[in-house]
């Protein structure tokens, strides 16, 4: 396992080139083409400020402006939830590449996480654009832990997507149980409600800390949304470091699990 980790460096060119292949195919034909990259996130604001701002609205005094607070959490979500739905899918699609003999698979999976990443950093500058029009200040040193929290998720994800995308080429039902299963895991964390609307000590409250992207949501919107005490702190640095540490343990869980089943991928694709 650990040579064959060790062997995704010599494949970086390889990883590069694929994510730009990626990305110029998905709006490949498309009027707008990588706009879209800056749309989707507006649109999909829109959607969720308009449903809990004017149909069901959250008035809690710490979430204002809703709309800053919604974007937070739903940025790094969107990054996290389509990559590990679409990496359920794709050994299966990308299987003419995993019958040939010298093509290393986990870079499949590796490079749909990429691919979305690069989407996510695309949506930055709208959050930007949003910090600076309510007048939210970056505060420093806090704003250094921002990339921790980037490459928790990164890790993080990866793991999640190497594990997905290797079951998936057995048990094809993962694929239609995981659109539903991502659906929960979003309520079930706190993107559209503040955390500090769970009462302490409560049963709900625990299961939301044992829910890993609990502490990547917190961790965005305290650096990014809630100001700072004392100014330039980040309150929330041991879950995050611990869910790092987990992340890591994670990925490579996941890759051993993916290194196992590698042989019989051509078989089932």
């Amino acid at each position: 396992m650990f040579h064959n980790l060790s062997q995704l460096v010599r494949y970086r060119g390889l990883i590069q080139s694929l994510v730009a292949r990626d990305l110029k195919a998905r709006y490949r034909g498309s009027v707008l083409g990588f706009f879209w990259s800056f749309i989707n996130p507006l649109l999909l604001l829109l959607v969720y400020s308009f449903v809990f701002a004017v149909v069901l609205p959250n008035r809690a005094p710490e979430t204002q402006p809703y709309a800053l607070f919604l974007f937070c959490g739903i940025l790094p979500w969107t990054w996290f939830s389509s990559s590990v739905l679409e990496s359920a899918n794709v050994l299966i699609a990308g299987g003419n590449l995993i019958k040939k003999v010298l093509f290393p698979a986990e870079v499949l999976p590796i490079v749909t996480v990429l691919s979305n990443l690069v989407h996510f950093l695309f949506g930055l500058p709208i959050l930007i654009i949003f910090l600076i029009y309510y007048r939210r200040p970056i505060e420093f040193p806090e704003v250094l832990w921002f990339p921790v929290v980037l490459l928790t998720q990164l890790i993080l994800t990866t793991g999640i997507a190497l594990i997905v995308s290797a079951l998936t080429v057995h048990f094809r039902d993962i694929k239609d149980i995981l659109s539903n299963l991502v659906t929960f895991w979003f309520f079930a964390t706190p993107i559209i409600y503040p955390m500090t609307q769970v009462e302490k000590g409560s049963l709900q409250r625990t299961l939301l800390n044992l829910n890993p992207f609990t502490h990547l949501a917190i961790s965005y919107q305290e650096i990014l949304f809630y100001p700072s005490t004392p100014p330039g702190s980040f309150g929330h640095w041991k879950g995050l470091l611990i869910l790092l540490a987990a992340s890591i343990a994670l990925f490579f869980a996941g890759y051993f699990l993916f290194d196992r089943l590698r042989d019989s991928f051509a078989e089932e694709v």
